[in-house]
């Protein structure tokens, strides 16, 4: 057995679990589940028959590679989303499809980790998506969490990393929008990152699978890639992103993304894809043709998200500080409270589940980000995220 696999966490799911397995719920209230970011919003119609309509595809083999199709509407749509040129973007150098963002965000650190290398690190936000620190572990790297706090508007500090721990970095996990801050990166930011990577030799890895779900319609989030273009990296060297329909799109079950950018590294992806087995179906694919080129349903499901926070925010910002995010689909306020505690009594309460912050961060330097905190995950339909809004403003009020 691989002995890495000791070296992971349990999932933050399943210490959910076991903690809301122990109490007695209310179940005179219908239960209303926040802790999990499945999107629940209807799938548009045209995807769902474009998948009927391509079933029979399931008699032949997909390719790695993915059609031409495929990577010509992914191109299109980076074109039009990022600002970015159809010369720097080839359909066989610089595309390869993903069934989400989940496992190419895993296999990449598989890729490029090279352990003959004394002591490689992967960096990752703190708090992160597991999936960093898992697949930082079995490449055989060191986590090194980088603390996203108020202070510095939950974006990591670049200027506290030592020079020591810059020369053993190969991989930087970046999430912009964040889970579970929202918070987004700016110019000065990815451009210090970039000259990092440049001086030390790692890959910038961007998961950019929220950068559809934002707040002002004005200010969109910014690409990886867009702003390699603008600090004059027209190969994107160094430089990956990562995206996805499931959210943008509310298809969390067909599994569809890509990975676009620096050609070197997407050509060692491939040859590493080819014996993963990560093929797209080629029915999704022909749906996933038709969602990348289809911008209508993406802003009427911001329209839905942009109500729902101000709806929400108006009934918990008396008991909770809660702004709507710059990106994404979470709440991420802090607490007076233990945040497990928190979970757990609103649960026995109010049957709502959130998840305890503590739950998606490491404690480092005496400090853990996700402490006193909880993600509220503002996935399902208007009027029950509403509803769970008033059960916990009516739970802190009597209890806190």
């Amino acid at each position: 057995m691989n002995p890495e696999l000791q070296n992971l966490h349990t999932y933050p799911f399943e210490k959910l679990r076991k903690l809301l397995s122990k109490c007695n719920v209310n179940t005179k209230k219908s239960a209303i589940t926040l802790a999990i970011g499945e999107p629940k919003h209807k799938t548009p119609k045209f995807i769902t028959k474009e998948l009927e309509a391509n079933i029979s595809n399931i008699s032949t083999y997909p390719t790695t590679r993915g059609t031409n199709e495929l990577k010509t509407a992914i191109i299109n749509w980076l074109c039009r989303r990022f600002n970015l040129s159809q010369e720097t973007l080839n359909e066989e150098r610089n595309i390869l499809p993903a069934n989400g963002t989940r496992e190419a965000l895993f296999s990449i650190a598989q890729t490029v980790v090279n352990k003959a290398i004394g002591n490689p690190i992967v960096m990752m936000p703190n708090p992160f998506y597991q999936i960093y620190e898992g697949a930082a572990l079995l490449a055989g790297a060191e986590p090194y969490y980088l603390n996203c706090i108020e202070e510095n508007k939950y974006i990591p500090d670049l200027s506290l990393v030592p020079k020591e721990i810059w020369q053993r970095c190969q991989l930087f996990y970046l999430c912009s929008p964040g889970n579970p801050s929202g918070a987004v990166v700016d110019f000065d930011f990815i451009k210090e990152l970039m000259r990092l990577a440049d001086k030390y030799n790692f890959i910038i890895a961007s998961d950019e699978c929220y950068s559809e779900i934002y707040y002002n319609e004005e200010q969109p989030p910014l690409s990886l890639l867009e702003y390699a273009k603008k600090l004059g990296n027209f190969e994107y060297k160094r430089c990956l992103i990562f995206h996805s329909l499931s959210k943008r799109s509310n298809v969390p079950g067909l599994r569809s993304g890509f990975v676009a950018g620096d050609s070197e590294i997407i050509k060692i992806f491939y040859r590493y894809r080819t014996y993963h087995g990560c093929a797209m179906p080629l029915h999704v694919q022909k749906a996933s043709i038709a969602a990348w080129n289809d911008e209508k349903h993406v802003r009427e499901n911001r329209d839905i998200y942009r109500e729902k926070f101000l709806k929400v925010c108006v009934e918990l910002k008396s008991v909770l500080p809660v702004t709507p995010p710059s990106g994404g689909f979470y709440l991420w306020p802090k607490l007076h409270c233990s945040d497990v505690d928190f979970a757990k009594e609103l649960y026995t309460s109010e049957n709502v589940e959130v998840l305890p912050g503590s739950y998606l961060s490491r404690n480092v330097d005496c400090i853990n980000p996700g402490d006193k905190r909880v993600r509220i995950a503002l996935v399902a339909e208007t009027d029950v995220c509403i509803e769970a809004a008033k059960r916990i403003k009516g739970f802190i009020e009597n209890t806190h």
